[in-house]
């Protein structure tokens, strides 16, 4: 319960169905809590989770390399080694042209 340290709290106001409104106004009866309060737990909770979630991976850096350039100038470090196809390497397409249709027959009369 981190929000209890503030002083200061803001209202506002959520849509939710109506049969959620009701579990939530169960569930904070039972427990003895106002729906308020249990709603600032949930959301609290749901933004740790989701915050944890996009943290960056473990392994993120452990290198150091000195250089302090790197997050400005990742793209061109990635890709730098990088050549353009050769066309001598490229798959030449008329390989993958659509054979041409024959001409239409001339039997057909035209009105």
């Amino acid at each position: 319960m981190s929000y209890a340290i503030i002083r200061h709290m803001k209202r506002t106001t959520i849509f939710i169905p109506e049969t959620l409104e009701r579990n939530l106004q169960l569930y904070a009866r039972r427990e003895g809590r106002a729906v308020a309060s249990v709603v600032r737990d949930a959301v609290e909770q749901y933004l740790t989770n989701a915050q944890g979630a996009m943290a960056l991976p473990s392994f993120a850096g452990v290198g150091a390399s000195g250089r302090s350039d790197i997050a400005d100038r990742h793209e061109e470090m990635l890709f730098a080694a990088l050549q353009p196809h050769d066309d001598a390497v490229a798959v030449k397409r008329s390989a993958y042209r659509r054979p041409t249709r024959a001409p239409r027959s001339s039997s057909r009369r035209r009105r």
